[in-house]
Order: structure tokens, then C-alpha cells, then sequence
């Protein structure tokens, strides 16, 4: 008869430090953030650009401008970054820009922190959501989950959450998923070495070409 009682004081005993978890996440990222808001203050970027945003593998992205030099592209990647910490920064990252397109990259971390693909599936919705409540006719382009040596293991979690996403693209719109997957693959079923640095996680050069390649007829359709 005392078990409910017990329950619901543990859970009172938590609640501060599961409150605590999105803020402690978000304060990981406070001083990237910051210093984005700084360098906007020195040199506005270009309000209708293509926003880059999302985790390390657009961080890492410094041959973005050379790689689309016809086009007005702003990086706004930040490292070890989750779907929902770009949904806690989305006033300060996505939405000062009022981009004509963003490319988002993330999902990878979420996926290697224990989060369900159901989770990170329907935080993608959520940021999509609250993205299109202030700018409804932003276009939004997923890069999906490309294999990597380091997290090969997580390879079936990963091909499912870019299933569902697709599918909750497909469902949309004015928005496309970029697929990684299979030109990631060599002939022998492995992703591809000479895509990784040394790290066997994050593009190398060669990787970020085949990027551009997927993702310039993507961005320039209407």
C-alpha cells in the first residue's frame, strides 16, 4: 500500500535533475553559440543564404564556401551536437539568417547517446515544426546518415532512422533527404576508407566532394 507513495516521492526527488539535463546540454554549447552571435555582429552574414547547420559534420565543413562559390551558404555547425540542442538554440542559430534553405546534419549523436530512433525521429518533426512556424516557406534538406568505420555497429539503427525520416519527409514539404548511404559503400559492402580521416568517423576531403556532388542539384531545385 506504500509502494505509490515511495514511487512518487522518487520521482519528486529527480524531477530537479531531470529539468537539469536540457539546460546542462545546452550550456555545453553556450560559448559556440556566443561566438556565432559575435561573429554576426562583426560581419552580418546574408540574410536568403543556405544554412549549413547541425552536428561535427558540418563543423568540420571549412571548404563549404569553396565548394559552392555561386551560392551565398552560411555554416552554423556545432560539434557533438544532437537534433535537440538544435531545437534549444533555434532562435540564435537558424531562424536570425531567415535562410531560403537549411541542410541539416544530425541524428548520428543522437543515435550514439542510447536515444531511440523513435526519439530522434520525432525530434526531427519538432525542429521541422517549429523551424516552419517562423519561416513557412524555408526549404529543408536532411543529410542522412552515412555509414562510418567508427560506428559501423550502429548501422541498422542508423538505416532505420533515415527510413523514417525520409518517410516523414516524403509526407511533407518543400523539403528532401539527401541519401549517404550506399555511395558511401565500396565494393566490398565497407564503408569507404578514403571518405573518413584518421578519426574513421568525420569526411575527408573526399568525403565533403561527394557531399557537395549529392547535395548541389538538391539545393538548387525549386
Amino acid at each position: 500500500m506504500r509502494l505509490p507513495f515511495f514511487s512518487a516521492l522518487l520521482a519528486l526527488a529527480l524531477t530537479p535533475f531531470l529539468r537539469a539535463e536540457q539546460p546542462a546540454t545546452a550550456n555545453k554549447f553556450e560559448k559556440d553559440i556566443a561566438a556565432f552571435e559575435a561573429a554576426d555582429k562583426n560581419n552580418p552574414p546574408p540574410q536568403g543564404a543556405i544554412l549549413f547547420t547541425g552536428a561535427s559534420g558540418i563543423k568540420r565543413w571549412t571548404t563549404l564556401a569553396q565548394d559552392f562559390p555561386d551560392l551565398k551558404v552560411i555554416n552554423r555547425g556545432f560539434g557533438g551536437s544532437q537534433i535537440s540542442d538544435s531545437i534549444h538554440f533555434l532562435d540564435r542559430v537558424s531562424i536570425p539568417y531567415h535562410p531560403k534553405t537549411i541542410v541539416l546534419q544530425a541524428g548520428g549523436n543522437d543515435l550514439n547517446a542510447g536515444k531511440p530512433v523513435a526519439q530522434v525521429v520525432t525530434d526531427f518533426k519538432t525542429y521541422v515544426e517549429k523551424v516552419r512556424a517562423k519561416l513557412p516557406d524555408v526549404k529543408i534538406v536532411y543529410l542522412g546518415q552515412g555509414p562510418s568505420p567508427l560506428r559501423w555497429e550502429q548501422r541498422e539503427k542508423q538505416q532505420e532512422l533515415n527510413r523514417l525520416v525520409r518517410e516523414s519527409i516524403a509526407a511533407g514539404k518543400n523539403m528532401a533527404f539527401v541519401d549517404l548511404w550506399d555511395v558511401t559503400l565500396g565494393s566490398d559492402g565497407q564503408p569507404r576508407p578514403e571518405l573518413f580521416v584518421a578519426d574513421r568517423l568525420h569526411p575527408s576531403a573526399e568525403g565533403y566532394k561527394l557531399r557537395t556532388k549529392l547535395l548541389r542539384p538538391v539545393i538548387e531545385s525549386k
